[in-house]
């Protein structure tokens, strides 16, 4: 250990020599900020740079802006399941021009935490877009400077397919800055910003069309929770439009008209594309230094982060890996108590929780049913799908769906799923039962808090019959 400490010390000394920097970070969002704060405390001199503002996709064009929208287009289903209950709420009236200022003013307020992160951290922030020279040599505003290591954090950019007229669309970038309502909007893509995005403009009062690609939205999620969003999202008045390509865009006296594959046209005031987010290493450098991108453009590193560049590391959704606001922040994390801590370690992808806030809200944890049939021999799983309490009285036609899957050999449950009111809040707390390798069983053993929604999670005991033992018995 002694040995090691003097290596440590060494480089360190090295690097003061030889570089302007230990550490340059090019993106300052949630991962690219985590890694260079903790770097600092580390001891290392750290510089990092942004072309935009010090907070990322999350912050300020992602998760945040969006749950706060999520939020205001709640309120009108809240008015009127408030009449069950017996208020009388009266006429109802919103302001989209007054959200959205509000909206920018808390963002406002989140970028200057951020900055003050950084800065109380003693971490050197340089406005522009860095482009990497060499190995250690990253060129910003036409300055260029040194470091021992570079750690790129650029994350993810909306994509837009080659269509004709695809300049009159939006991303989720611009529909958050819109400073009017769109009467009509068609939202294109299946994925959870498009379903999202889909229960905001709805909420809020526009009339929203989702044209997906294939049968139902967000590919990749358990059946059951396709299935079930997508009755909820035709309950509530979004026009689903499936296993269709929008093939071209033209902008018309009164709004938009877009011509589909089977050749129809849908008139709209506005379109979103929410079809898939690219990492963002274009016209950076990586591969002029040797930086392996994969077919998709995303950089492939190793399990402790590192690229194919020894002192080059990337983490969040640059990378391949999973494009979440928390795990690019674990990932910064770790890589800067690997390179400057002295403690490596790496961050375990699996079993990662994830929230989809359509309305009704999604949260994940595990492996989808589909998945666990393809992973284990046998798998029993559980399923309920009821009307949650609050809409006996409030009318709403709203039901919950909660979803376990349980690997039959061990017992484990490998695998939770909601859909529902507080899903987010429920599985979360779930999800350090499922990490933690808890079985049916425990679930069983544990007395549920009644009453509530959450309780169903530790009372449902009626396996669904397995699809296969169906099928024998039919033959």
């Amino acid at each position: 250990m002694a040995q090691d400490s003097k290596a440590q010390d060494s480089k360190a000394q090295d690097s003061k020599a030889q570089y302007d920097y230990d550490l340059f970070v090019i993106g300052a969002g949630s991962g690219g900020v985590r890694a260079s704060r903790i770097s600092a405390r580390h001891g290392a001199r750290v510089a990092i740079c942004e072309d935009y503002r010090v907070g990322g996709t999350c912050v300020i064009r992602g998760c945040v802006p969006k749950k706060l929208l999520v939020y205001a287009s709640h309120f009108h289903g809240d008015f009127e399941d408030a009449a069950g209950f017996g208020w009388d709420v009266g006429e109802m009236a919103h302001d989209w021009k007054r959200l959205i200022e509000r909206k920018n003013t808390e963002i406002d307020r989140l970028n200057g935490i951020y900055l003050r992160l950084l800065k109380d951290a003693g971490v050197e922030l340089i406005d522009g877009r860095g482009k990497l020279i060499d190995a250690h040599t990253v060129e910003v505003a036409g300055k260029r400077y040194t470091a021992g290591t570079i750690l790129i954090a650029t994350g993810g950019w909306p994509e837009f397919p080659e269509i004709p007229g695809i300049e009159h669309a939006i991303t989720s970038n611009e529909a958050l800055e819109m400073m009017e309502l769109p009467r009509r909007i068609v939202i294109v893509g299946g994925g959870y910003i498009a379903v999202e995005f889909a229960g905001i403009f709805n909420g809020l009062g526009s009339e929203v069309s989702l044209v997906i690609r294939r049968d139902l939205p967000l590919r990749g999620f358990d059946e059951d929770v396709r299935v079930a969003l997508t009755e909820e999202l035709t309950k509530q008045g979004v026009k689903l439009v499936p296993n269709t390509n929008i093939r071209s865009i033209e902008k018309t006296d009164s709004g938009l008209s877009l011509l589909t594959d089977s050749g129809e046209t849908i008139a709209c005031d506005a379109v979103m594309y929410a079809t898939g987010r690219a990492p963002n290493t274009k016209g950076i450098g990586l591969e002029e230094v040797g930086v392996h991108l994969n077919k998709a453009g995303a950089i492939a590193v190793d399990e402790f982060s590192r690229t194919t560049v020894e002192n080059i590391y990337a983490v969040g959704d640059v990378t391949d890996r999973i494009a979440l606001t928390p795990v690019a922040i674990a990932e910064g994390h770790a890589f800067a108590d690997t390179v400057f801590g002295g403690t490596p370690r790496k961050v375990d992808h699996t079993n990662v929780p994830a929230a989809v806030f359509s309305q009704p809200p999604i949260s994940t944890v595990g492996l989808s049913e589909e998945q666990a049939r393809l992973t284990y021999d046998k798998v029993d799983v559980y399923v309920s799908r009821f009307k949650p309490m609050k809409h006996t009285l409030s009318g709403r036609d709203e039901r919950a769906l909660m979803k376990l899957v349980v690997d039959a050999g061990s017992g484990r449950v490998v695998g939770c799923h909601m859909v529902g009111a507080d899903a987010p809040e429920i599985v979360q707390g779930i999800a350090i039962a499922v990490k933690a390798g808890a079985t049916k069983a425990d679930f069983d053993a544990t007395i549920g808090i009644h009453p509530t929604a959450a309780e169903e999670f530790v009372t449902m005991r009626e396996k669904r019959p397995d699809p296969e033992d169906a099928a024998r018995a039919a033959e």
